[in-house]
């Protein structure tokens, strides 16, 4: 089944907002952090604990565009979507729960989040119900 182009649409938002903040976490998480009202040292370890997730967000970012133009790879960037666009959410949920109320840069980037998973949601909704290949719920013969 081709990609439509809603699909693409919600992959390609998704991969350049994931692999834009990856990148800008991982080559000037101060310029980053400082966005956000968030002061940071000059701490190698907190700084190397900020990149490694940037790296692995804007490789995240990648799979996702390479989703749009190899159609192999349109099952990986879905759920690399998916993934990063609920699992942000849902822990900034979970913060604002134990840890209160953020600052306003927060709030906006839970907007923004729900927002791309809501499209992604809606986009891949029709391949989410397929059944996957090679995986069958059959039982079993004896």
């Amino acid at each position: 089944m081709r990609s439509t182009t809603f699909e693409k649409i919600a992959l390609g938002l998704s991969g350049l907002t994931a692999l834009i903040i990856g990148a800008f976490i991982l080559f000037a998480p101060h310029a980053f952090y400082t966005s956000y009202g968030i002061t940071l040292g000059e701490d190698a370890s907190l700084l190397s604990e900020l990149r490694a997730p940037g790296a692995g967000l804007a490789s995240f970012g990648l799979l996702m565009l390479l989703g749009i133009w190899r159609h192999a790879l349109l099952p990986i960037g879905m759920a690399a979507a998916l993934t990063v666009f609920i699992a942000f959410p849902a822990g900034r949920l979970v913060g604002l729960a134990m840890d209160g109320m953020p600052s306003g840069s927060i709030i906006a980037a839970l907007v923004v989040e729900l927002v791309i998973a809501v499209l992604c949601l809606a986009a891949f909704r029709r391949r989410l119900r397929l059944p996957t290949p090679g995986f069958s719920t059959a039982k079993p013969a004896r």
